[in-house]
Order: structure tokens, then sequence, then C-alpha cells
């Protein structure tokens, strides 16, 4: 994979599969959520409020893996100056933030009537809360610091030592006492939910992957061509001084 990181070369191969990449979002997000709204069943316990899983179960999962993304990515640019992991790192922030909120948002509709209230300081839901308070707090760092090589540290730094908390909501439901149910998905035993429920499941999860394929290379795309605009105003700016 090395290869690719040549900022040239991943800017052709990105073009070439934006289009696909994005064409399979819209395809897995129509099919998916046709699936969650009217194929699968109403669940005999939660009537039709449960459907909400769908929205839920792959924000949550997004926001997770998008951070686990970044630490990846800081770790390959901190120790290897690899020139577009930082680049993808900082990429991803802005929507692992978003996934967050939108698994914090959906938890709390879902809260009010499965549990009679919106928010209960649980370690699942307190931990959410927290790695939204960390993807903010790497976004800063960015925004903040006017080195970018220097943001690029100290942002790695702040991605790697909040990987605990990913650990923490990983397991939060069987360390603690929680509201949350244990996972139904990625069980050793096999998922605890079947057929046309599992299948929409799946179909969200995906569409929600290829989305976010879609969006990194994307904003990948705009964070190179946005870092050549600075070097050629600092080139210009330099020989109209000399």
């Amino acid at each position: 994979m090395h290869k690719f990181a040549n900022p040239a070369r991943f800017m052709r191969l990105s073009y070439k599969l934006l289009p696909w990449t994005a064409g399979l979002t819209v395809v897995l997000f129509a099919v998916g959520l046709f699936y969650a709204l009217y194929v699968a069943p109403q669940d005999y316990q939660m009537g039709e409020t449960y459907r909400i899983i769908y929205i839920h179960v792959p924000a949550a999962y997004m926001a997770m893996f998008g951070y686990l993304v970044i630490a990846v990515a800081s770790a390959v640019g901190f120790i290897w100056n690899h020139p577009l992991a930082d680049q993808a790192a900082r990429a991803t922030a802005p929507m692992g933030a978003a996934f967050t909120a939108l698994a914090l948002l959906s938890g709390s509709l879902w809260g009010k009537p499965m549990w009679g209230t919106y928010w209960i300081w649980d370690a699942r839901l307190t931990s959410m809360l927290i790695l939204l308070f960390l993807y903010i707090g790497y976004m800063a760092v960015w925004q903040t610091i006017e080195d970018q090589v220097r943001a690029a540290r100290i942002a790695a730094i702040v991605a790697l030592v909040g990987v605990i908390n990913v650990v923490i909501i990983k397991f939060s439901v069987d360390w603690w006492n929680t509201l949350h149910q244990p996972a139904t998905l990625m069980r050793m035993d096999g998922p605890t939910i079947g057929g046309d429920m599992l299948l929409a499941l799946l179909l969200m999860i995906g569409a929600f992957n290829m989305f976010f394929a879609t969006v990194l290379m994307w904003r990948m795309q705009s964070l190179i061509l946005r870092r050549r605009i600075r070097s050629l105003r600092l080139q210009l700016g330099g020989s109209g001084q000399s």
C-alpha cells in the first residue's frame, strides 16, 4: 500500500473510484431503507419503534470505526511520516463527529419510549459523549495550530490517547451495569437476530461504510488541493520578495 502514499497517485485513483463508491452508497441506502422500513418485520416487544436501530446501530459502529481510522492513520503518520496518513486522519474527524452525534441523538429518541428518559448517565452513553468531545478536541488542534507539522504531531497524540475510550465503549456493557443490551452482531456464537432484520441491518451498515469511503476520498482530495494551493502561494510570495 506504500505506493499509494504519493498524493498524485492517490488523486488519480480516487477520481476513478469516487463515482463507483458514490453510486454504491445510493444503491445500498435505497435497498437498506426499503428492507428496514417495509420488509423487516415488526419486533414483538418494541413494535415499530425498534426500526431506529437501522440508523442508530450503523451510526454508533461508524463512530467507533472512524476514531480507530484516525488512530491508525495518526500512528502511521507519527512513526513513518506517511504523506497521506495525517490527511486521512484529519479528513475522517468531522465524519466521525457527525456519526457520534447521530448515534447519541437516535439513541436518545429510542431511549424515551424504551427507558422513559432521553438520557441517563450510564457507561455506554457517557463514553459515547466523551468520544464526541475527543473528536471535537482533535479537530480543534488542527484549527488552532497554524504549523501543520506540529498540529499533526499533537493531533496524533490526542488520537492515540483517546483510543482507550473506544475500548471502554465496546466493553462497557460487559464491565458495568447499563441499560444497553450486549452485542447482537459481533458475537462468538453468531448474531442474535436473523432473517430480514439482520439483512436490513447489514445493508444499512454497508451503506454507512460506503458513504464513509466516498466522503473520505472527497475530503482527502480537498485537503490535498488546499495544501498544494498553500504551497504555491508561499512559493509565489517568496519569489515576489526575492
